[in-house]
């Protein structure tokens, strides 16, 4: 039976209320399977036994003579339960209010929760209505599409009461959800889905149809007892991609596609079949295959043990297609298909050396820019590891060159009128096609661009969000279809997050744009360094309050639960893999460091260096 005792809860501001919600616990029915390979990764610890959690919070209704301000807390408290329907929750509504009241329309996340206080100046007990403020810091929201988004502000919404056969109600509550962080954070989970990016033009080159793309969103962790979180994923992944994401992303599956159970479960070899309705079995074996990919990667990281294969069946549990991981992994973007041994970086005299795989001692790579032919300020490594890309010291002249004994640099492919080293190129940046992004920070000419295959003419980039914002850095993802920028505004610079998208390049027409630039760390008033560090996490190094900081964000802008990273002297610039299982490198005070997977504390590679860069 579970636990329902009554128990009390301090909301910070808040008073104390008795009887808002009764825990429950139980001893695990099962036990999860030990993987036997893979590499060691970090895990967030969000991820850690969510399927096996063993208290359940469940709501308590209202009780007879409560007063509206008893009211409105309860209602609060029974909307942070683990009800699928927040049944108790809707006790506290008048019948027509709960039928109007949509809960997962919106999620409101405030730092310290909400605090109710009742408004003397509205209502009047004997006319039977009552009003309560709530109000609180607002530091993000969750769409109906399950996105998270940053949204720092103050927070005051009116709730409406109202008297029922005697008692009080809720009449007008508030917009979906309003949570505090620490309950948002034990409801919900990060879970990405994946989508595969929309083919780019022949012209320039951009991403094919055969590439997944990340698409993070907030589940509730769990559904009451009908519905697991592996399920809840699948059937999010089925409704599409977010509206930020869609415009260059599409879904396999076909419109329409549901699950045929209620429920899904693995197997005893970690396998996880999917029974389909009529429009989701109605397609080819090459479609199959990409939509049970999708469905892989999206729940991989969900169960207690390691996904083995996708299993699709149609409504009768005929077999469709089954891929197993090694298979999905042909989709994956190139930051994690091919993922790169060896790390590279500047030496003293601007010349670039690479840390073998397993090494210790840098060397110097073949070609121009190793031997010295032209001294870089920056340098950016194509994913193949068999071309480079580099500005010259005075930041005024974009060079690529073959990694090849003998060969020679090429002709100057970009110049920068700046004055300034600091005002000219910045360093360039590879994407999983091997095209070639580099920005131009000449405060009278600021601009973004784009050199196809790394060789062809420079094309303009319109970043019609950018507004008077100037691109300080850049790093493009290997789908393609998404670029992180350092952007300075005034005296602030920001991580923000755009969309690549391309538009086939006709006649008058732009080729590509990156669109809807979105905050990615709202708290950093100056943002030093981005990288990418896995298919939907960055790690930055910024200043908040004058206070350094090097930490992950994912790309909504929400947090990663994960154990701080050690901090290093005076970073000024830090690189990842999208692998997760490989180092972090920074340019610190104390020259080139690199902190392993699960490394505790930064292991000096050299005192001499700067510009450390994974290829990409």
């Amino acid at each position: 039976m579970p636990d329902q005792r009554r128990w009390g809860r301090r909301r910070s501001g808040g008073p104390v209320r008795a009887g808002a919600l009764a825990l429950c616990g139980g001893l695990l029915a099962g036990c999860a399977s030990m993987p036997d390979s893979g590499g060691v990764r970090q895990v967030d610890v969000s991820q850690r036994a969510d399927a096996d959690a063993q208290v359940q919070v469940f709501g308590v209704p209202p009780r007879k003579g409560e007063l509206p301000a008893d009211i409105v807390r309860g209602f609060l408290e029974a909307t942070t339960s683990d009800e699928a329907d927040f049944r108790t929750a809707r006790q506290y509504l008048t019948k027509e209010a709960s039928r109007s009241w949509r809960p997962l329309s919106v999620t409101t996340v405030l730092a310290d929760g909400p605090v109710p206080r009742m408004d003397p100046r509205a209502g009047d007990r004997q006319d039977d209505s009552a009003v309560a403020v709530l109000s609180g810091d607002q530091i993000a929201s969750v769409d109906q599409d399950q996105a998270y988004r940053p949204a720092e502000a103050e927070y005051e919404t009116r709730v409406r009461l109202a008297k029922v056969g005697g008692e009080w109600r809720i009449d007008r509550p508030p917009e979906g959800l309003v949570l505090g962080r620490s309950d948002f954070e034990r409801i919900y989970r990060p879970v990405n889905k994946y989508y595969f990016a929309v083919p780019g033009s022949q012209e320039d080159s951009g991403t094919g149809g055969d590439v997944l793309v990340a698409d993070p969103v907030y589940l509730r962790k769990r559904i009451g007892k009908r519905e697991d979180l592996v399920t809840s994923t699948v059937k999010a992944l089925l409704k599409g991609p977010s509206s930020w994401l869609d415009p260059v992303v599409e879904s396999k599956f076909p419109a329409g596609s549901r699950l045929a159970d209620e429920t899904l479960s693995l197997d005893d070899s970690n396998g996880l079949r999917v029974r389909l309705n009529d429009r989701g079995a109605r397609v080819g074996p090459v479609q199959c295959n990409q939509m049970a990919a999708q469905l892989l990667f999206a729940v991989q990281d969900l169960a207690s043990a390691q996904v083995s294969q996708v299993d699709l069946v149609d409504p009768k549990g005929a077999r469709l297609c089954v891929v197993n991981r090694g298979q999905a992994d042909a989709y994956a973007p190139a930051g994690l298909r091919e993922p790169s041994e060896r790390q590279y970086f500047l030496d003293a005299r601007g010349r670039l050396v690479s840390l073998p795989p397993g090494g210790e001692v840098p060397s110097l790579v073949a070609g121009p820019f190793g031997d010295g032919q032209v001294a870089l300020r920056s340098v950016a490594v194509a994913r193949s590891e068999r071309l480079a890309a580099g500005v010259s010291q005075d930041g005024r002249s974009l060079y690529t060159a073959p990694i090849e004994t003998g060969a020679e640099p090429g002709e100057v492919l970009l110049r920068s009128r700046a004055g300034r080293a600091e005002d000219g190129l910045s360093r360039p940046s590879w994407d999983g096609s091997g095209n070639l992004w580099v920005a131009d920070r000449d405060p009278d000419s600021p601009r973004l661009l784009y050199l196809a295959r790394g060789a062809e003419e420079p094309r303009e980039i319109v970043v019609p969000s950018l507004g008077d914002g100037r691109i300080e850095a850049l790093r493009v993802a290997s789908d393609g279809v998404r670029i992180a920028l350092v952007v300075k505004r005034g005296e602030r610079t920001s991580l923000e997050l755009g969309r690549i998208e391309r538009t086939g390049g006709g006649p008058g027409t732009p080729p590509l744009s990156v669109n809807d630039l979105r905050p990615v760390t709202p708290a950093l008033e100056h943002v030093e360094s981005a990288s990418w560090a896995g298919v939907s996490r960055l790690v930055v190094v910024g200043r908040a309050s004058g206070v350094q900081q090097l930490q992950y964000v994912r790309t909504d802008g929400s947090a990663v639960n994960t154990p701080p990273l050690p901090g290093a002297n005076g970073v000024t610039a830090v690189a990842a893999s999208e692998d997760e299982n490989k180092p972090l490198l920074a340019d610190s005070e104390d020259g080139i460091v690199r902190l392993p997977p699960m490394g505790a504390n930064w292991q000096l590679v050299t005192e001499k260096g700067s510009e450390p860069v994974y290829p990409g």
